[in-house]
């Protein structure tokens, strides 16, 4: 008997090997997709090292490919505005080459130094210097030659004359001097003490790396912190006026040479008696027992948004390392604590260029513009890579309370601390003199003055700081005065 199957129960074969096929066809798929986006991700990973992470890369002091880019080219120049050479690199004579430094200690910790680490535009600029975009002709003549190709150049916002100016004005005085140009951002000079000779660091560095009283390798300007003393009545008085929709008409005080509030006794500088004072005497005489009045008065909450909206506590729009600003006042703060901080003691520090940052804000209406040292970057045929944009930071401070502070510490200069600046050459000043006590020796001060000025209109601001100087107006002022005379003459 024959037996029929039937054939719809059959395992059907073609069927399966379609299904092999393409589950086959997705794993390869997968495979092929996934292996795209790998190298989707590394390309675009490459992408991003080569025009962000390369620069800091190479930059880093312990890649050895410096030291191969030293030997294939030679090192770019460093320039003021002015056109006069910071920095560049020489022939010796065994056929070798050397870094100079015409200035010597003058431009020495901004311009730096490009041994043992690197310092200042040297650093920050280092990829730059050992980048050669000249000509595509040219580098391959010099290549066929046997000759090295020059690095990009780097030219400065600095300006030669008010550099000489502050640091002679300095003379042995420890301290810093720093300007900048308060429509720009422009940093026009950077000056800090006791300095070092950068032509002289490799045979010095043991003495200058070790003398940790003296410091010579720190730059002071950016990574010194002090009390700012009576140039924090700048925040203290605009808080003041925030908090009296700028009205202050109504403010008097009687000062005695001293003031105590809850236990808390603050004296003025020297115990100086000022007699009756109104908000603006008290900012111009440097009142502390006003001060500390006006202090007891305010609102801890909101002092604290305005200290921190002056950028205390946060990082600065800065394009190189700083020491960041400390406040530590809040609701919660003790009454002696308010006090100090109001007359610019205690616990507070800042640096001196960014008390130039806050003063030159108040010069330029609120605004601060974004500090910035390196003007344009040029290949070795003078061709421009690279241009500095000149940008806004933000507004600081409500123009409403700017234009109060302006004349407030005009007032200074008129009929206060500081009229040694009084007497000037077609432009007029306005600032705060400072001295701020950082020990316990009530008799020992770091003197202080941040001030701006023009001849129509605000130009140019300058923060002074000298420490142990004792009297702002007497030591720190006449030192602003040579830097601006520098500028304006």
């Amino acid at each position: 008997m024959i037996t029929f199957r039937n054939k719809t129960n059959a395992p059907n074969t073609n069927v399966k090997r379609g299904r092999h096929h393409i589950d086959s066809n997705r794993e390869i798929g997968f495979i092929t997709y996934m292996f795209i986006a790998v190298f989707l991700v590394m390309l675009g990973y490459l992408g991003y090292f080569t025009q962000v992470k390369s620069k800091t890369v190479i930059n880093n002091t312990y890649n050895k490919r410096q030291a191969l880019l030293e030997s294939r080219l030679i090192r770019g120049d460093i320039l003021s505005r002015n056109n006069d050479i910071l920095a560049t690199t020489r022939s010796d004579n065994d056929g070798g080459y050397y870094r100079s430094y015409p200035y010597r200690n003058t431009f020495a910790h901004i311009v730096g130094y490009s041994t043992h680490g690197v310092l200042g535009i040297e650093s920050m600029e280092n990829y730059t210097l050992l980048t050669c975009d000249a000509n595509i002709v040219s580098r391959i003549s010099n290549d066929l030659a046997g000759r090295k190709n020059h690095g990009n150049n780097v030219y400065t916002t600095l300006d030669t004359k008010m550099q000489e100016a502050a640091y002679d004005a300095m003379d042995d005085r420890k301290g810093a001097v720093v300007a900048m140009n308060v429509k720009t951002g422009e940093i026009l000079c950077v000056v800090s003490k006791p300095d070092f000779d950068p032509n002289e660091v490799i045979g010095h560095w043991d003495r200058l790396n070790s003398d940790e009283e003296n410091s010579p390798l720190l730059n002071r300007a950016f990574l010194g912190s002090y009390p700012p003393g009576s140039t924090f009545k700048i925040v203290t008085a605009l808080e003041y006026l925030k908090e009296h929709n700028g009205d202050v008409s109504d403010y008097g005080f009687e000062c005695k040479g001293s003031f105590e509030y809850k236990g808390s006794l603050i004296n003025c500088f020297n115990e100086t008696s000022h007699g009756w004072v109104n908000f603006d005497d008290s900012f111009a005489q440097s009142c502390n027992s006003s001060f500390a009045n006006i202090s007891s008065t305010l609102d801890k909450r909101k002092f604290a948004g305005t200290i921190d909206e002056l950028l205390f506590n946060s990082e600065l729009p800065l394009p190189f390392k700083y020491s960041v600003a400390y406040s530590d006042i809040g609701p919660d703060s003790s009454t002696d604590d308010l006090l100090q901080t109001g007359i610019g003691q205690g616990r507070t520090l800042i640096s001196p260029v960014h008390m130039l940052m806050i003063t030159s804000a108040i010069a330029n209406n609120g605004i601060l513009m974004r500090p910035y040292v390196i003007s344009e970057i040029q290949n070795a045929d003078g061709g421009v890579i690279t241009k500095t944009r000149v940008r806004e930071y933000g507004q600081l401070i409500d123009e409403q309370y700017t234009e109060s502070l302006q004349k407030m510490m005009r007032e200074v200069v008129v009929n206060g601390t500081a009229k040694r600046l009084l007497d000037t050459n077609g432009y007029s000043v306005s600032g705060k003199t400072g001295s701020a006590e950082y020990s316990s020796n009530k008799s020992l001060s770091h003197a202080w003055f941040t001030g701006f000025a023009g001849r129509d209109e605000p130009e140019i601001a300058v923060t002074v700081i000298v420490e142990g100087g004792g009297s702002g107006g007497a030591v720190a002022a006449p030192i602003a005065k040579r830097v601006f005379d520098a500028y304006f003459n």
